[in-house]
């Protein structure tokens, strides 16, 4: 019995030691704890292997510890953010051949002091960027980026728009939907001890699971094997389509579009970021009439609106190699678009309030 009184007595001790270590040091009444928010997107390493033109690149994606693509950087030292859906988060290729860092190159050769960080999450649309202002975004001291980009478009063409409720915490996951592992999410968010074991593992990431595999050859052979190449560039879409019509066949869609890009601006400003507004196309170029005039739409309200945007759906003539499965990039597709780009996007930049 003695014994066990010892045990017992010691056990909690320990347990005191522990709930007033995580009470003193832990997260639990931090305004800026991410709570059950982003906990799948914060220190994440993954091992990829990408298969193209006979080169085999093996590389590690990786999110940091305020969950933005690559390595630790502070949310002060942000200057430029480079938000979208798959097509900018693109961790399906090294980070280095990806959009973003196409750009970062094209600004270190020109000596221009600017470095844009990605916060592309896999899934979004616009619906999903706006939850970053509020569930993310918010929770990062001293995040008062200069420019925030927006490269936009195909996952509001791909939206569901009938279930739009159940959308607002699924959009890009930054909310586990599953309610009891929500509460676990918080816990762990919370406590000092777990948020150190999860800095340690990810300085010191060593992963056994096999390596996921895209091989982009194999894909675009697939993409193309029932049906030909077929991109339809800006000026043959003009003629093509009943611009009035498929603009009032897709009103709804539309509506719902410029008015996230007015809250998207809106959001922007309020935390003393310029907004840049860029569409996008995927591998039929502007066939797709939904899609089409999703762009159209855009840059004729920006226009109105005097917003800052650059429109590649109107510059891009797009090659069978841009695309490995219709919607995104292979290393060719993200360099060409980032080219494109380029100037347009200096141009848009006051670099005097940099």
């Amino acid at each position: 019995m003695k014994v066990l009184k010892i045990i017992f007595l010691n056990f909690l001790i320990s347990l005191t030691i522990i709930i007033t270590i995580e009470l003193l040091l832990g997260y639990w009444f931090d305004k800026n704890n991410f709570g059950q928010y982003m906990r799948e997107h914060r220190m994440k390493k993954n091992d990829y292997t990408l298969l193209l033109d006979g080169i085999t690149y093996n590389f590690t994606y990786e999110r940091n510890y305020y969950g933005f693509i690559g390595e630790h950087i502070e949310p002060r030292d942000i200057k430029a953010v480079f938000i979208g859906g798959s097509t900018a988060d693109e961790r399906y290729k090294p980070r280095n051949l990806s959009i973003v860092e196409n750009l970062n190159k094209k600004l270190s050769n020109k000596n221009i002091n600017l470095k844009i960080v990605n916060a592309g999450i896999e899934g979004q649309s616009t619906l999903g960027h706006l939850n970053n202002f509020k569930t993310w975004f918010k929770k990062l001291e001293n995040f008062n980026p200069k420019i925030i980009i927006f490269y936009i478009g195909i996952n509001d063409y791909l939206a569901d728009l009938d279930n739009l409720n159940e959308r607002k915490e699924r959009d890009g996951l930054i909310s586990n939907p599953n309610k009891k592992e929500m509460i676990f999410d918080y816990l762990k968010s919370s406590s000092i001890f777990y948020d150190l074991l999860r800095k340690i593992k990810h300085k010191y990431y060593k992963s056994d699971k096999p390596r996921v595999v895209y091989d982009f050859n194999k894909s675009i052979l697939e993409l193309y094997k029932n049906k030909k190449f077929d991109f339809l560039n800006y000026d043959s879409a003009l003629n093509k389509f009943d611009i009035k019509k498929i603009t009032e066949q897709n009103q709804k869609r539309i509506d719902y579009y410029l008015k996230n890009i007015d809250e998207l601006n809106k959001a922007s400003k309020n935390i003393g970021a310029q907004a840049i507004f860029i569409n996008q196309l995927m591998s039929d170029g502007n066939n797709n009439e939904t899609l089409f005039i999703l762009n159209y739409s855009l840059i004729k309200h920006c226009k109105r609106k005097n917003y800052k945007c650059i429109d590649l759906g109107k510059k891009l003539n797009g090659k069978k190699d841009f695309w490995w499965d219709g919607i995104h990039t292979t290393i060719k597709g993200s360099k060409e678009i980032s080219n494109l780009i380029f100037d347009d996007l200096i141009a848009l930049i006051s670099l005097d309030n940099i």
